[in-house]
């Protein structure tokens, strides 16, 4: 009686986990080819430019949406910021191979991708990573 109760939850468990290496090797491959694909955007505009991959329902995307604004507001002409939902634009998305929610991604002018970070991040420590990079904006 026991044997035959979980004998049918045992045997899925290598399917499982057959299907979680598939999936994160997915997303390895596709995040060698990420950085290229996504950084060609940055060059239509000239300006460096902050992408933030997230998702409208996430507790700390929510908290990041107005500083976001923020930045697309004070700082148009010297930066472009832009928003990806990985629930809406799932395509879009999986080019940045993101593998946590909100992830930030700064790329220079030309591009190329400078640095990424995972979590909420506020207005200031933004500013300060662009800093660090670099790129010391005006108000």
């Amino acid at each position: 009686m026991f044997f035959s109760v979980h004998a049918k939850k045992w045997w899925t468990l290598p399917f499982v986990g057959l299907s979680a290496m598939i999936l994160l090797l997915a997303i390895g491959c596709d995040q060698a080819s990420s950085a290229a694909v996504s950084g060609q955007e940055a060059t239509a505009t000239g300006l460096p430019r902050l992408v933030d991959v997230g998702a409208d329902k996430c507790i700390p995307c929510k908290m990041m949406a107005p500083i976001l604004e923020e930045l697309k507001t004070e700082y148009a002409g010297q930066m472009d910021v832009e928003f990806v939902d990985v629930w809406k634009y799932r395509e879009k998305a999986a080019q940045y191979g993101v593998q946590m929610i909100p992830t930030q991604i700064f790329y220079d002018a030309s591009g190329k991708e400078l640095f990424r970070r995972s979590g909420f991040i506020g207005k200031e420590d933004i500013l300060a990573t662009w800093k660090r990079l670099g790129y010391d904006f005006k108000d």
